[in-house]
């Protein structure tokens, strides 16, 4: 049985949770789709968490199709001794490396100016969303402008902070990067959001956990997060 989840964290079921999955009473496209997602051994990502799935030993798993099936989000609870392992998005080096996605002279400037943005930080960068999809799985995602989307874990508001200005920083040119800053304990907040908040541009800044979102004007969810100058 898992013993922690964390957002964006990918699951493998092994043969039997997929039999008692595909047994639900599921439409004829919803079978389809999971019955391609089996087949081909694809992960399912784990979404918000409530109190009651963890009372009842469950996980809340969910997958985006891609367009040939409508872009259907699919979501289902599964019990939490039904995974056979876990796995991440893959990294931006692993995604540049790969050949599921191919680059316009636009997007691969930004993949490699963002690549730099990352490596100056000392930071990874695991990309989720269209493009963690399509690496993952081998279908069409993408679509023309889509965003790139990716987690990064910081170990404190400092690395945040460099990060965010090197984002800041970048060309303006190409895919918006929608970047979540993920800090110990599992707190997110977008590089944007981040950024404005430090700035003291905004009061509040939209935290996620594994289990819901608020507003947050102090800076408990993440002590090292306090400015100079700044009452904790």
């Amino acid at each position: 049985m898992l013993d922690t989840l964390h957002r964006h964290q990918l699951v493998d079921l092994g043969p039997q949770a997929w039999a008692d999955l595909l047994e639900r009473p599921w439409d004829a496209q919803a079978r389809e789709i999971l019955t391609h997602w089996r087949d081909h051994a694809l992960p399912l990502v784990v979404a918000r968490q409530s109190a009651e799935h963890a009372a009842a030993g469950l996980m809340a798993l969910g997958l985006p199709a891609p367009g040939r099936w409508q872009r259907r989000r699919m979501g289902f609870d599964v019990a939490r001794g039904a995974a056979i392992g876990t796995r991440e998005f893959p990294s931006l080096d692993e995604l540049m490396a790969s050949h599921t996605i191919s680059y316009s002279a636009s997007p691969l400037a930004t993949y490699g100016a963002l690549q730099h943005c990352l490596r100056a930080a000392g930071a990874t960068g695991f990309v989720f969303g269209s493009h963690g999809w399509q690496c993952i799985t081998g279908l069409p995602y993408l679509r023309p402008g889509s965003d790139i989307d990716l987690w990064v874990p910081v170990d404190g508001a400092e690395q945040g902070d460099r990060l965010a200005s090197l984002l800041q920083a970048m060309p303006q040119e190409g895919p918006r990067v929608d970047a979540e800053l993920v800090f110990p304990g599992g707190w997110a907040v977008a590089w944007r959001e981040w950024a404005a908040w430090r700035a003291g541009r905004v009061r509040s800044v939209l935290v996620k956990g594994l289990h819901g979102v608020a507003l947050r004007e102090d800076h408990e969810w993440c002590a090292s997060a306090a400015a100079p100058g700044v009452p904790a």
